[in-house]
């Protein structure tokens, strides 16, 4: 019986990312292209999200700073959130809603891209996180699920907007996993062209 229901796991998140490979391509494809321009142009990455998002959010800025499958000059990123002693120096001050966005008005410049991970788009600190870097130029690149919530609402023209179809949030944390492999790997071959080319 567990068995039968582990297998059904699999099956169901691969059938899933099967479903949303076509949708899912085109967005994708218009976040890479903004993050390339963000750090071709000198521009820094900030990351952030809660939870298992906030877990996603420090392994994305780690492959963006020591790379994916090949060997590349670092990218400038950081995942925010990982310091307690800013954390609570934030929180001390006001609110712990405001502990992203206290980082982005510190840290972030026009040029800059914030990623945003969050399942459902409707946490008051990526809200206002979103807030601050667009108070600060910076271009967002959003990655939800469940339609998106309050983050989704957010965007502007120019963001990039990268919504996993769907209300569970293990198969959303999932897809969001496999779309920074694709993020990475379409910086990758950007900024290094195709593998069988550079060998």
């Amino acid at each position: 019986m567990l068995e039968h229901r582990i297998q059904q796991q699999f099956i169901d998140s691969a059938d899933l990312k099967y479903q949303w490979a076509q949708a899912l391509a085109r967005p994708i494809a218009e976040a890479t292209q903004a993050l390339l321009a963000c750090v071709t142009g000198g521009g820094k990455v900030l990351v952030c999200g809660n939870g298992a998002s906030g877990a996603l959010a420090q392994y994305v800025a780690a492959l963006l700073v020591g790379g994916l499958d090949r060997p590349r000059p670092e990218l400038p990123a950081l995942a925010l959130g990982t310091d307690a002693a800013t954390l609570t120096a934030v929180a001390r001050r006001g609110e712990y809603a405001d502990a992203f966005a206290a980082q982005i008005r510190a840290l972030g410049s026009a040029g800059d891209t914030l990623l945003v991970l969050s399942a459902n788009g409707q946490a008051a600190n990526l809200v206002r996180a979103v807030q601050a870097a667009h108070e600060r130029e910076m271009s967002v690149i959003a990655l939800t699920g469940s339609g998106g919530g309050e983050v989704g609402r957010l965007l502007r023209d120019t963001d990039v907007h990268v919504c996993v179809p769907h209300e569970s949030t293990p198969r959303i944390h999932e897809a969001h996993q496999l779309v920074l492999h694709c993020l990475c790997d379409g910086l990758d071959q950007q900024l290094l062209g195709d593998e069988e080319n550079s060998a």
